[in-house]
């Protein structure tokens, strides 16, 4: 059994700060993609960490019988430009950019300091470009019209690098589309811990969007929201959380009362998923909503869904971040979960099921029966074992129940997922990343889609 505390309808409990332990950091950071370290690198960091810490109860495995095998059902296209180097896509999203009724991809590489459109000019035909280089480290990209002009611009998410740091070197950054896919860069915050997640929303009614910015750090990171001024691209900061290891953010209606939400999964040694429900007018209130007392959880992504079609909006969560001590790699208590929104701002925690690795959960009706499934990625897995899985379905029996598939064993190392409809025939596809930080180097990727390997089932 797992030790964790939730909030939910019928307990109403959750875990003190009180409860938390300070001083040394026992974790390196996640930040939803990352960790590019080598060996050397994170051993000069870590010297001075203390002994890794135990979790306080045992974790279960799934027996090895319950994951069946569906290596058959998807079949990897790679996309973009061809690579020679390691890769190191740190987000993919599926967004129309031109709004040409084609959806496109847009990715970051963390590692040569840019962001790609794929441009989709046929049913999966795609021209890769670059819309922008230079912001060190870019790891999250939103599309959003920020400037009510009609067209997309890109809300940018800079590091500065993805190497553990506690100094500030995070910016927020907006490309400013002129309707011509041409994109002006804003810098509407600088020299703050780094970024790791921009969302959209106009939390203080006023017509005009607003940002909610998380900030990992190292130990000194931030969840903040920057209201909209309504000139010359300022914002003015209101910071909700000073607290390590913030990897990302969302932005919904999750409490149901007309106002926009947020909320955020806080890595590091705290290992929680925040709410700060919004009462209207951009005042928040902050409440935890599910909590490790495991310090060494490696929270590692969170998605809204509606596993359950009860038209109130879920989170899923993955930890699976294995970039810890000396040598990267999976946990026993890694997975994938579901918080059960029941209304009123409390949450039901489910545990899905068992996934080494586990990043980057994705809603999808994979098996197109009607009911909501699950995938994830694995970019923390034992790639020396031929049968480690780097994606994984949990199918939705309709009740809830999910049954673990394995979709693929290769390529490896894959940190981000996201779902759209590409050939625009009304179902998702899949699209994924490979961040290539450590060995082996072998079954890499860069930019995959996921095509059915019978697309008339």
């Amino acid at each position: 059994m797992k030790e964790v505390y939730s909030t939910d309808a019928a307990s109403g409990c959750h875990k003190s700060e009180s409860s938390k332990k300070t001083g040394t950091i026992r974790r390196n950071p996640a930040a939803t993609l990352l960790l590019g370290l080598t060996l050397s690198a994170l051993i000069a960091i870590t010297s001075g960490c203390d002994a890794k810490p135990k979790p306080t109860r045992a974790t279960r495995l799934s027996a090895p019988e319950q994951v069946q095998e569906s290596t058959h059902l998807l079949r990897p296209v790679e996309v973009g430009a061809s690579f020679t180097n390691h890769p190191w896509i740190a987000h993919v999203n599926v967004a129309d950019l031109d709004l040409d009724g084609r959806p496109d991809i847009i990715a970051c590489e963390s590692r040569e300091n840019k962001v790609l459109w794929l441009k989709q000019t046929d049913q999966h035909q795609f021209e890769e470009i670059v819309i922008h280089e230079g912001t060190p480290a870019p790891v999250h990209a939103e599309a959003y019209d920020m400037d009510g002009d009609g067209d997309l611009d890109i809300l940018l998410s800079s590091m500065g690098q993805v190497f553990p740091n506690n100094d500030k070197i995070g910016s927020v950054v907006i490309l400013e589309n002129d309707g011509f896919m041409n994109f002006r860069p804003h810098v509407i915050a600088e020299k703050i811990a780094r970024v790791c997640d921009i969302r959209a929303g106009d939390f203080d009614e006023d017509g005009l969007p607003d940002l909610a910015v998380a900030q990992f750090g190292y130990d000194q990171g931030e969840l903040r929201w920057m209201r909209n001024l309504g000139h010359d691209w300022q914002f003015e900061s209101i910071i909700l959380l000073s607290l390590s290891g913030p990897v990302n953010v969302l932005v919904a209606d999750f409490t149901g009362n007309g106002h926009l939400d947020i909320a955020s999964n806080v890595s590091q040694q705290w290992e929680e998923v925040y709410l700060f429900a919004n009462e209207g007018g951009g005042r928040f209130v902050p409440k935890v909503i599910f909590g490790s007392t495991n310090e060494d959880y490696g929270s590692s992504g969170i998605s809204t869904a509606d596993l359950n079609r009860d038209g109130r909006i879920d989170i899923l969560f993955t930890n699976g971040d294995g970039f810890d001590y000396a040598e990267p790699g999976p946990r026993p208590w890694h997975g994938v979960q579901w918080l059960e929104n029941m209304g009123g701002g409390f949450f039901r925690h489910h545990w899905i099921g068992d996934m080494p690795g586990a990043y980057s959960p994705v809603e999808i009706d994979l098996d197109r029966d009607g009911f909501r499934d699950v995938i994830a990625v694995s970019g923390f897995n034992d790639w020396s074992k031929p049968k480690a899985a780097s994606l994984m379905w949990f199918r939705n029996d309709g009740n809830q129940r999910f049954e673990p598939h394995v979709l693929a064993h290769h390529p490896t190392h894959l940190m981000c997922a996201a779902a759209g409809d590409l050939t625009g025939e009304g179902f998702l596809t899949l699209v994924t990343g490979g961040f290539h930080a450590y060995p082996p180097y072998n079954h890499r990727s860069r930019l995959l889609i996921w095509e059915r390997a019978d697309p008339g089932k």
